[in-house]
């Protein structure tokens, strides 16, 4: 089982971090019996948020007896010191804890910092002082405000996008994280779905040794694909090789990569799933999407309002109405064949 180390945290577990975000999508009992497994296979690192809903309920109720045997980290998304402790208190009843290993701020705007008038980090060093927390982290989609946290020295942790699609400065970010001991954990490994090939992602991601994949999972075959890597990880060949240089041209340039920052949507669009459908309809079996759900989720394009909201919420600069209008024009020709 290969091992890694979360920079100057001294947090050291297997290559597979459990990301429990779609734990929420199951009930009580099926995530119970999925967090349980990857536990009994050795996965120790849980990383779930305040916004997930009940996932933060559900890895208590599964791994409360084995606390003191796993790492758990969890996100706020508060904008005020009092919604900070709200946030934190809830966390800790939901988990059945005491402590929170990494605590994050959750995609904030700016970068969290001593005397900037929020009183926001200042929290964050109280909560560790009481033992609340252990280590302090932050996650973004913003490549500006990621590197100001790392160069900062204010945090343990950084949660960022990184996969095999990643551009050279997001590799150069990763670089820094090791130089500056700062732990660095991949949300999106998959790209959000668009990657499909489990075995390539787990290949790329292990050249960087400082780097802690954070694997979205919500069924046990999903969760047997990693666990099965744990003993026999897949190489890099030229056939994996191949594949990543297929997928990096088909998925360069302006593409979604379903963070859902953008919603909600006014005229009710579910943007994260239609800014993508070109490459869904690509990717995976059209009969996922070609069905009535999905045409009436395609349809609510043509209600869009061309407010913006989408637009100036998009932590990657894009232009989503058009991308809209260019995947809904995109669909239309997939029904028509």
């Amino acid at each position: 089982m290969i091992k890694m180390t979360l920079g100057r945290t001294g947090i050291t577990v297997n290559r597979n971090g459990f990301g429990a975000l779609p734990v929420q999508r199951v009930s009580m009992e099926q995530a119970a019996v999925i967090l349980r497994k990857a536990y009994d296979n050795g996965i120790t690192f849980f990383d779930t948020a305040r916004a997930y809903s009940d996932s933060e309920e559900k890895i208590g109720f599964a791994l409360h007896d084995v606390r003191d045997k796993i790492f758990i980290s969890t996100k706020t998304t508060q904008t005020t010191v009092e919604g900070f402790w709200k946030d934190l208190e809830t966390s800790l009843r939901m988990l059945q804890t005491d402590y929170i290993d990494i605590y994050q701020f959750h995609n904030p705007a700016f970068c969290p910092k001593p005397g900037d008038g929020t009183g926001l980090y200042e929290a964050m060093l109280e909560a560790r002082a009481q033992g609340k927390i252990r280590f302090i982290g932050i996650t973004n989609h913003r490549m500006g405000v990621a590197k100001e946290a790392v160069a900062s020295g204010l945090y343990d942790t950084l949660q960022f996008p990184f996969s095999y699609l990643a551009t050279e400065e997001e590799q150069k970010l990763v670089e820094e994280c090791k130089r500056q001991n700062v732990g660095f954990l991949c949300m999106k490994a998959l790209a959000g779905g668009l990657i499909t090939r489990s075995d390539a992602a787990y290949a790329y991601l292990a050249q960087f040794d400082n780097t802690l994949p954070i694997w979205g999972i919500q069924r046990e075959s999903e969760l047997d694909e990693f666990i099965s890597y744990q003993d026999a990880p897949p190489a890099l060949t030229e056939e994996l090789q191949q594949l990543i240089r297929q997928d990096r041209k088909q998925l360069a340039g302006e593409f979604c990569r379903g963070c859902g920052y953008c919603m909600p949507c006014p005229a009710g669009i579910e943007i994260n799933s239609c800014a993508r459908m070109s490459l869904f309809l690509r990717r995976s079996p059209t009969a996922n999407w070609l069905g009535e759900r999905g045409q009436a989720m395609m349809k609510k394009i043509e209600g869009c309002l061309e407010c913006g909201q989408c637009k100036s919420r998009c932590p990657y600069g894009l232009d989503t109405p058009r991308l809209l209008k260019k995947n809904y024009e995109d669909y239309k020709t997939f029904l028509t064949e």
